[in-house]
């Protein structure tokens, strides 16, 4: 049952553990993109830098006037505007297919969300919330894809979402480069449970395009199943589809195992409910029946495995307390 995982393609904000290239000259720490790197192909940009504002250098912020943004320097007056929006479009434009970003939380140009926006140069209060000035392109070029910052992966939950998310992406990119219908049909095969998970009316409108798959070009067919797949991932399962996705698979042993160790499953999968325990916990009991029964539905089903072992247990709190995982375009603290 062992897996190969195929190499994601992220952009990651190159001053989160790449180079000290942040405004006061510093690097951020992250565990997740510490231990990614291992395992990704990462592309690290620095829009700021990019432009020529340079290493250390003077803030930036978002500046609303006349009801327009505006990508303002205060200390020089600089309006960096202009240069901020031909840099996004010149470097997302030159991008190879990737599987998402990790970019600097509340950066005017990188944050995804929560940016503050001022009605001046001058000290004030902020008058409203945002997304950054590149990260506002990067979410309107890639409105499917997992886009997160690398504080709101310090929480488990939403970790473990997109470490499923961007492996899986970076599977089906194989797959898609076979053009063959029949390892389209395995790839839905094995994740079948994922799926399940993510949302069963997509799971079943996936069914019927793989089922219809002799009578679609195959061009056409891979290009409706990513978009489908994309759709599919774009949310974090519900606790409760997880919760029924693993009951769902402890029914396999039912016959199996003893009394007490179904029991034990079954504590363990009330933990990750009650917020007490991620996924990993009842999810590694029940793969390790899978290889010990060899039950043949469930060998090669994503769900057990969705991403390498060694990215499962990085360090980060559990903070939502068993609520459903918040949604990649939401915020954890509203």
């Amino acid at each position: 049952m062992t897996r190969e995982y195929p190499r994601p393609r992220l952009v990651v904000s190159r001053c989160i553990e790449f180079d000290p290239c942040r405004y006061d000259g510093s690097k951020i720490p992250s565990p997740t993109v510490a231990r990614l790197r291992e395992y990704a192909d990462c592309i690290p940009v620095c829009p700021e830098v990019e432009i020529g504002l340079g290493i250390p250098r003077s803030t930036v912020r978002i500046v609303r006037t006349g009801g327009s943004d505006r990508l303002m320097q205060p200390a020089t007056g600089r309006d960096v505007t202009e240069e901020m929006a031909a840099f996004a479009a010149r470097f997302l434009d030159s991008l190879p297919p990737v599987e998402g970003f990790i970019l600097k939380g509340g950066s005017p140009t990188s944050g995804t969300r929560n940016v503050r926006v001022y009605p001046s140069t001058e000290k004030s209060a902020a008058i409203a919330k945002s997304a950054g000035f590149f990260a506002r392109e990067v979410l309107k070029r890639y409105p499917e894809l997992p886009v997160e910052d690398e504080l709101r992966l310090n929480n488990q939950r939403i970790r473990d979402h997109f470490l499923s998310a961007v492996f899986t992406l970076a599977a089906f990119r194989g797959v898609e480069r076979t053009r063959d219908p029949q390892v389209l049909v395995q790839f839905h095969t094995d994740n079948k449970l994922l799926l399940l998970a993510l949302s069963q009316k997509m799971l079943r409108e996936m069914g019927r395009l793989v089922a219809s798959r002799a009578a679609v070009e195959p061009g056409e067919l891979f290009l409706r199943y990513r978009r489908m797949l994309s759709i599919a991932l774009a949310r974090a399962p519900r606790y409760t589809a997880n919760v029924n996705v693993l009951l769902h698979a402890l029914g396999y042993f039912a016959d199996r195992i003893s009394d007490e160790e179904r029991a034990y499953c079954i504590r363990l999968i009330d933990r990750y409910k009650n917020g007490h325990a991620t996924m990993a916990e009842p999810r590694g009991l029940l793969r390790s029946w899978v290889i010990r029964f060899r039950e043949p539905y469930l060998m090669n089903q994503s769900f057990f495995a969705p991403y390498p072992a060694e990215l499962v247990d990085l360090p980060g709190g559990i903070t939502d307390r068993g609520r459903d995982v918040w949604n990649s375009r939401e915020d954890p603290s509203s």
